[in-house]
């Protein structure tokens, strides 16, 4: 699995998980506007949260011999965002497969949807060869934190 299965969806409703983020002034650029590379962190910190959620903090996944590796990001920048905006990062589990999970996001500012993205993780073991999707990973791309069907 090296392309999205999905189209992140645009309503915001249909992610089961939300996270605020603090546009930082060092984020923008000479025009006062975030900077494309400043989207990435925020995509980490809502997918390390939406895990911590469901249960399983990144370190304790980590600690258990499973990192989960980014092979893959797609974003489409849809407008601008701007210090002082407020924004929320949505997320939830897109797909699974025997070593490959996806995540579909969807980054909402000042109301209006800013950006869509689609991250692609590899299950790896601390010297970084594959790894099979645990049951309880596989079992959170069905369960509460999937996609909400539209």
């Amino acid at each position: 699995m090296a392309r999205a299965l999905i189209d992140p969806p645009l309503e915001p409703a249909r992610y089961p998980f939300a996270h605020p983020v603090r546009v930082r002034f060092a984020e923008t650029d000479a025009m006062g506007v975030v900077h494309h590379a400043a989207y990435i962190p925020w995509l980490e910190e809502a997918r390390v949260e939406l895990l911590a959620s469901a249960g399983h903090s990144y370190a304790e996944v980590h600690d258990g011999g499973l990192d989960l590796a980014v092979v893959e990001i797609q974003v489409r920048y849809r407008r601008a965002v701007r210090f002082g905006d407020p924004v929320v990062v949505h997320a939830g589990m897109a797909a699974a497969s025997r070593s490959v999970i996806q995540l579909a996001y969807l980054v909402v500012a000042a109301g209006e949807v800013a950006a869509s993205a689609v991250t692609t993780h590899a299950c790896v073991d601390p010297q970084g060869r594959p790894l099979r999707v645990p049951d309880w990973l596989g079992a959170l791309a069905a369960g509460p934190t999937a996609l909400r069907p539209a």
